[in-house]
């Protein structure tokens, strides 16, 4: 397959936001490259969270963990996901549902707290993954370099974490012009660094206040902070590898997008990631029966409790149309 680079400098294959062919003078892909500073915050947000997965080991093992870390880890890794899951990608990136602005404000924060990147930058990354998934242009396609053993495993790592280092942004007035036209949200992403201290600060402090030690202050950084951070970012990135790789395609999509069952309930729904590339505004992505979906239930109590509207539910002659069977 050829590589991304190939995509954005061939101006014969320019595609919209929905995948089809862009209009001549269609907007580039790709924005300004990431400063210095902000390719060393990547790395750093990275590589930290893998090394206190690592080091989790004996710390479970020898000394370090209480109930209290459980609970902070668990009760973050929950805010931190569904913030991902059912803000930045159902709700701002596909528009799954309209929201009361204060919950779309609440919505870009508790995604924020996941430490994978502003909202603005998350969601103008996932539109252009849409709009040339597996394809030239698509930022994290495990099939970008072909098919062969090695080919496949490069694919992976790439996949998984190896686009996260590429300096080249997508670019925002492409993707997201909805987006930089809402002043709340513009403001939200603008604070990223404060959510981020938020995301690592409480947890340390939560862990303090309960245990009233400065031992408990350390492991609640450590457990609620680092180990979560890094599992969170896992679960997220299997998304773009494993699921487009492992699993089963009881829908049709345009891509290789599969579902992986094993990370349904980590992911809060986001594996059955075959349907929601077969219809991308669904707001229940685990639509078979025994399919566990978090996200649509949690979407779901909004609109019951009348926060949310509009939600766009699967339909019986939607799912027909795609259906494989």
């Amino acid at each position: 397959m050829p590589t991304e680079a190939a995509a954005v400098d061939n101006p014969t294959t320019p595609r919209g936001a929905d995948g089809a062919a862009a209009p001549a003078g269609a907007k580039p892909l790709l924005g300004l490259n990431r400063t210095n500073w902000q390719q060393g915050l990547v790395w750093a947000f990275v590589i930290v969270p893998m090394l206190a997965l690592v080091a989790s080991v004996p710390a479970v093992w020898g000394w370090g963990l209480g109930w209290h870390d459980v609970v902070i880890a668990a009760t973050f890794y929950v805010i931190g996901i569904l913030g991902v899951t059912v803000g930045y990608h159902r709700h701002f990136t596909h528009k799954s549902f309209k929201a009361r602005p204060w919950l779309r404000v609440a919505l870009a924060i508790s995604g924020s707290l996941a430490i994978q990147g502003s909202v603005l930058a998350w969601v103008a990354d996932h539109r252009r993954h849409h709009a040339f998934s597996d394809k030239e242009g698509d930022p994290h396609s495990p099939w970008r370099y072909g098919t062969s053993p090695l080919a496949v495993a490069k694919g992976f790592f790439w996949a998984h974490i190896g686009w996260l280092f590429d300096r080249r942004k997508s670019n925002y007035e492409r993707f997201i012009p909805d987006l930089l036209a809402d002043r709340a949200v513009r403001r939200v992403s603008k604070l990223f660094g404060l959510w981020v201290a938020m995301s690592l600060v409480l947890p340390a402090a939560l862990g303090g206040l309960i245990t009233w030690s400065w031992a408990g202050a350390l492991t609640g950084f450590f457990w609620g902070g680092l180990v979560r951070m890094g599992v969170l970012h896992h679960v997220t990135w299997s998304i773009n590898s494993v699921c487009h790789m492992v699993g089963e395609r009881p829908f049709r999509s345009r891509d290789k997008s599969r579902n992986f069952w094993p990370l349904a309930i980590l992911s809060m729904g986001e594996s059955w990631h075959n349907l929601h590339h077969a219809d991308p505004t669904c707001a229940r992505h685990g639509v078979l029966r025994g399919q566990i979906d978090i996200s649509a239930r949690v979407i779901w109590l909004f609109e019951r409790f009348g926060w949310a509207h509009e939600v766009r539910w699967p339909t019986t002659r939607r799912l027909a149309k795609i259906s494989n069977s």
